[in-house]
């Protein structure tokens, strides 16, 4: 496949270069973009230095599977192009999801919805990625009326920047110097606000929105009800979500472990007694969803709690797109 990354210089970007390489995906071409100020670089793809150039609206000549993730505005412009261009695109922004017309896809939940394609798929938001990898098979069993999720968010799903800030943080506070902030609106290291994403008349923030419905168009039932807050901590990489679950009809916390055990995806780190339950540093790295702690819950009916964790750069972000464009080949 003739493969074209849009936005390749950032964190996402570069995590696809190593997704694609690592799962051996069929790349007879690769074309690298990025704006003009990334133009020039070069990054490594299979031992070779692949030159980044600037992007524009010509910059998809001969391209079949365009993976973009530089932001909406980026994708809402060029996206278009690409597909007239006769590439396919697998979009890593806010941009399209809502859109009717565009599936909205977690292989591991709804590849069936691939084959309305017209010519642009999207890419689920982080942490609705992550929730449904670890939901969706019990809804299946047992119907989801509600969930409320507190996520907890690594400074990677805002970015390079942000990873270097916390870094920079940590380092100023241990040397006694005092902590600069560029990026967010509070001081990250050693703490943590819930603010992801902006906030909303409502009270709630983008981010949470973005999981509300985009849940619902994964499972493709919107009547179940959503509450989410978003919170992000001074993890470098890797989400946490504490989730918890109103059922159709009572299953126990081993029958969720069963059910969960052989679901595609996800990876069942679930043995308190002995401390095993996921973290950002089992995550880090991984192609799974980590899920543990599972119980049921005491305040819901028909309730499940769970904790689950995995990589947003991974499943989260650019592993997710490749799987897509996996399904796409098949």
């Amino acid at each position: 496949m003739k493969v074209t990354i849009v936005g390749a210089t950032g964190a996402v970007g570069r995590e696809f270069l190593k997704v694609l390489e690592n799962r051996n995906f069929p790349v007879t071409s690769l074309t690298l973009l990025a704006s003009e100020k990334s133009e020039g670089k070069k990054l490594q793809f299979k031992g070779e230095q692949v030159p980044v150039t600037r992007l524009s609206a010509n910059s998809f000549g001969g391209s079949e599977i365009a993976f973009f993730s530089a932001g909406s505005q980026i994708s809402r412009e060029f996206a278009p192009s690409a597909v007239s261009a006769g590439a396919i695109v697998i979009d890593n922004s806010s941009a399209f999801r809502l859109e009717p017309d565009v599936p909205l896809v977690v292989p591991e939940v709804n590849p069936e919805t691939l084959k309305n394609h017209k010519g642009i798929i999207a890419n689920p938001n982080c942490a609705t990625i992550l929730l449904v990898v670890a939901v969706a098979p019990i809804h299946r069993r047992a119907g989801i009326r509600q969930i409320i999720v507190a996520t907890y968010q690594a400074v990677s799903g805002t970015g390079y920047r942000a990873i270097e800030e916390l870094r920079r943080q940590v380092s100023a506070i241990e040397r006694s110097e005092p902590v600069v902030r560029e990026v967010y609106p509070h001081q990250i290291a050693f703490n943590l606000f819930p603010h992801v994403d902006d906030f909303l008349e409502s009270g709630y923030t983008k981010e949470e929105i973005k999981m509300t419905n985009e849940t619902r168009k994964i499972l493709t039932d919107e009547s179940i009800k959503i509450s989410a807050t978003c919170v992000r901590v001074p993890v470098y990489r890797a989400h946490s979500e504490a989730v918890h679950l109103s059922l159709g009809k009572r299953i126990t916390a081993d029958e969720a472990r069963q059910i969960l055990k052989t679901a595609p995806g996800v990876k069942l780190l679930d043995s308190p007694d002995e401390n095993i339950y996921p973290t950002p540093l089992t995550a880090s790295g991984t192609y799974f969803t980590c899920v543990g702690r599972i119980r049921e819950d005491i305040a819901l009916e028909n309730g499940l709690a769970l904790w689950v964790v995995g990589d947003q750069l991974l499943k989260g972000a650019a592993l997710n797109a490749v799987q897509v464009a996996e399904l796409l080949i098949k």
